[in-house]
C-alpha cells in the first residue's frame, strides 16, 4: 500500500456567496460565504472499500472507516436511522439479534453513538455474511432505490467531506456565515485521528477514481449546500478541469500548480515520493 501525502500541502480554495443572497442584486451582502477547496473536490479521490482498503485500523481490516461507530449530530440524524432500522431484519442485518438484545446505540463521553460489536459498528456486516458486506444501512438505501444518505448517519454519508462554520467580521464590523467544504483528512477526526494505522483520502491507493469527488459525492454535496450552491460549486469545479486540460470522461490531466491533489498517482516521482514541480499550460 502506497504511503500517505503530509496533511498540509499547497491548495486551491475559491470562495462565492450564497447565490440566493444575491439573485435580485449582484451588489447584495450575503449573509453566507462559501470556502471551498477545489484542490480535494476536484481530485480523483473514490472509497475503495471493497477493493483494498485495509481499514483505519490493522486489527478490524474488514470494516473499513466504520471501526468506531458513529456519533449522531442532532435528533433527528438518530431519528432517521432508527426509521430504517425498522425496516432491517436478520437476513440483511449481521447483527440484528445484538441490538434486539442490547441496542443498536451506546453512549460515549455523553453523546450517542452507533454500537461497537466485534471490533467494528454494529450496522458494518462482515464478509460472509449472506446479506451482503457492508453497511446494513447503506445496502437497505440501494435495495429501496433511495439514497444512502437518507438512512445513514450524517458523519457516515459525508464523510470524507468536512463541512464546518465560522462567523466572519469584515472590515465595516457586518459578519457573515463561512461554511468551509474540505477535505476530512486525519485530523477530522480529532487528536486519536494520528493514530489511524491507515486512512484514505492522503493515500494514492485511493485516488484512482474515474470521476472528480464532485461529482462522485454530488448527492451529499447538493444535501450538504442546496443545489443553487452547488452549481456555483460545480461551475468553478469544472471550469478548472477544463483549464487544466482535463475531460469528464478520464480520471487524468495535466499537472497545475494547486489543482492537483498530493495523493494523485499522476505526482509521483519515477524513483518516489511527489513531484513537486509542475508543467505550464501553453
Amino acid at each position: 500500500m502506497s504511503a500517505e501525502t503530509p496533511l498540509d500541502s499547497a491548495r486551491l480554495w475559491v470562495e462565492f456567496p450564497e447565490p440566493e443572497d444575491v439573485a435580485d442584486d449582484p451588489r447584495a451582502t450575503p449573509e453566507t460565504v462559501y470556502r471551498v477547496d477545489l484542490t480535494w473536490l476536484t481530485s480523483d479521490w473514490t472509497c475503495i472499500f471493497g477493493a483494498g482498503c485495509p481499514g483505519i485500523y490493522e486489527d478490524s481490516p474488514d470494516v473499513g472507516c466504520c471501526a468506531l461507530g458513529a456519533h449522531f449530530t442532532q435528533d433527528a440524524d438518530e431519528d432517521r436511522v432508527a426509521a430504517a432500522v425498522d425496516r432491517l431484519d436478520a437476513s440483511t442485518w449481521q447483527f440484528a439479534a445484538e441490538a434486539v438484545e442490547a441496542g443498536w446505540t451506546e453512549i460515549e463521553d455523553g453523546a450517542t453513538k452507533t454500537r461497537v460489536v466485534a471490533g467494528g459498528c454494529i450496522f458494518a456486516n462482515r464478509p460472509g455474511f449472506s446479506g451482503g458486506t457492508g453497511c446494513a444501512l447503506h445496502g437497505l438505501a440501494l435495495r429501496e432505490g433511495r439514497e444512502p444518505l437518507e438512512l445513514k448517519p450524517d458523519v457516515c454519508w459525508q464523510l470524507p467531506v468536512k463541512r464546518s462554520y465560522r462567523t466572519v467580521t469584515r472590515g465595516d464590523d457586518t459578519t457573515y456565515l463561512e461554511v468551509s467544504l474540505a477535505e476530512y483528512d486525519r485530523r477530522g477526526w480529532g487528536a486519536g485521528g494520528h493514530d489511524l494505522d491507515w486512512y484514505c483520502t492522503g493515500n494514492p491507493a485511493a485516488h484512482v477514481g474515474t470521476r472528480p469527488v464532485f461529482r462522485s459525492m454530488e448527492p451529499e454535496l447538493r444535501e450538504m449546500i442546496g443545489d443553487p450552491a452547488f452549481e456555483e460549486l460545480a461551475r468553478h469545479c469544472e471550469s478548472l478541469l477544463a483549464r487544466s486540460g482535463r475531460s469528464r470522461a478520464t480520471a487524468h490531466r495535466r499537472l497545475l500548480p494547486l489543482t492537483v491533489h498530493p495523493a494523485d498517482p499522476s505526482r509521483a516521482r519515477p524513483g518516489g515520493g511527489v513531484e513537486p514541480k509542475y508543467r505550464e499550460l501553453p
